[in-house]
């Protein structure tokens, strides 16, 4: 089998690793076109097992808790999905037996070689630059599906019947580890910083996923780039293609300018920032990159009205739930909802948009970054932090003195009731935790609903 083409069903049985979203939806992808597919997933729960038993209704051989070391040494073709870590059992039998391993991305692509798409990747922002590009497609009259990272798989959107006009597709760094024919229609990088350093044993190895968004750079390809992210420019620098930039500082092919408020691409005024319902000027990034991918995706969406229409759009998107999320103010006191920051940049961001006195609940599991890149934001916006769960004693050790310090080690609900007892009129309650959820969540959006749900119990 060649990197880039699928072999035919008679070649040999698909394993698929771990039973998520993506893996249920690349096994029945395969299935779909006559593949014998042995799927497994060394988790276990009654969600699982439902899973693995609508799997077997459809043809796949299914295990769960464990797995079968002979039969993924003997796969034609074995697709992992991007939560598997690559020091799991099952993908350490498949590097032993020197099988193709792939993500669940690249096998969607492979049925799909002529899928047009916009490829987002990044430390930050990435999932709402995604969420943008797709809704600004949409909005110019496309069938435009968000796809990838941000929730629903690429294999799902290529099983159907029909391709879309466009896919609007967020790229994690795992994705792109196997994901060798990437070769977006335009490819947007957000940002770079350290993360995922509980899976990376360095930055540099982080760094060195994502620049694989790049590995098949022609002259015809378009990359859409963050000015003012000296790592992007550096990680883009002498790649292959058109390059054009986005800045909320300087003026480039897409820009904001402070004097006038106004967002401007290829030299013309889009709309000014107050239409622009968003917090923080990452987010003003966040919608300058995606203006700019779309407005670079096609000479068609140049136009006049193509421009008033990706304006509209623009003036329309609602921030996302988990991402600088307001969920409501209760005798003035603001509850804002940052559950996807799960590193310190991205908290960075959140802190650095706060324009009123702020607690910040951090904490969680540590991914092996410290918090003391946090100090001078914090030191200028945040009267009190709420350091819990698993980090904080990490983040006891790493802002010490620099605000007032309250350390929670009970539940989260007695973190939302400490939050509760310090706010007064005029303060914000900032869950941005620099840290993933594991240590008391299955993942960032349960933290962030029961954040949710707290806040407006506790004011209730």
């Amino acid at each position: 089998m060649s990197a880039h083409i699928l072999a035919s069903p008679s070649a040999g049985e698909i394993a698929i690793i771990g039973l998520g979203r993506s893996g249920t939806a690349a096994t029945r992808l395969f299935l779909s076109h006559g593949y014998s597919v042995y799927a497994c997933d060394d988790g276990s729960s009654p969600q699982l097992n439902g899973v693995a038993t609508q799997l077997r209704d459809a043809g796949a051989t299914v295990q769960i808790g464990h797995h079968d070391a002979s039969r993924i040494a003997s796969a034609a073709l074995v697709v992992v999905s991007p939560g598997v870590p690559p020091d799991a059992a099952a993908m350490v039998t498949a590097r032993r037996s020197s099988r193709t391993v792939v993500s669940e991305v690249e096998a969607a692509l492979r049925f799909a070689p002529e899928i047009r798409y916009v490829a987002v990747t990044g430390t930050n922002g990435k999932t709402t630059t995604t969420a943008l590009i797709g809704h600004v497609l949409r909005a110019l009259g496309l069938a435009a599906p968000d796809a990838g990272n941000i929730g629903t798989p690429l294999s799902e959107i290529v099983a159907a019947s029909v391709l879309p006009d466009w896919v609007s597709l967020e790229l994690s760094s795992f994705q792109l580890h196997d994901t060798p024919s990437v070769d977006p229609d335009v490819g947007v990088l957000t940002n770079l910083s350290p993360d995922h350093l509980d899976r990376y044993p360095g930055v540099a190895e982080y760094f060195a996923d994502k620049a694989l968004l790049f590995r098949n750079a022609t002259a015809r390809s378009r990359w859409v780039i963050n000015a003012d992210d000296p790592a992007s420019l550096k990680m883009t620098n002498g790649v292959a293609g058109e390059h054009t930039y986005f800045s909320v500082h300087d003026v480039a092919d897409a820009f904001y300018d402070r004097g006038s408020d106004v967002l401007n691409i290829f030299g013309a005024p889009l709309l000014s920032r107050s239409r622009l319902s968003l917090l923080g000027d990452h987010n003003v990034s966040n919608a300058l990159a995606a203006a700019l991918a779309v407005m670079s995706a096609s000479s068609d969406f140049r136009s006049d009205s193509a421009r008033a229409s990706i304006a509209r759009a623009l003036e329309t998107f609602r921030a996302m739930p988990n991402r600088l999320e307001v969920v409501g103010e209760w005798d003035g006191v603001e509850w804002i909802n940052d559950s996807k920051a799960t590193n310190v940049a991205s908290t960075l961001v959140a802190v650095q948009g706060m324009i009123r006195p702020t607690i910040l609940l951090l904490g969680g599991r540590h991914k092996g970054e410290p918090y003391t890149g946090l100090t001078d934001s914090v030191a200028k916006h945040v009267k009190q932090i709420i350091a819990y769960g698993e980090a904080a004693p990490i983040v006891e050790h790493d802002l010490a003195g620099v605000t007032s310090m309250t350390r929670v080690d009970g539940s989260f609900e007695e973190v939302l009731a400490a939050a509760r007892r310090s706010a007064v009129r005029g303060d914000v309650v900032l869950l941005s935790p620099a840290c993933s959820s594991y240590d008391m969540f299955n993942n960032y959006v349960e933290r962030g609903a029961r954040f949710r749900q707290l806040a407006a119990a506790s004011n209730g």
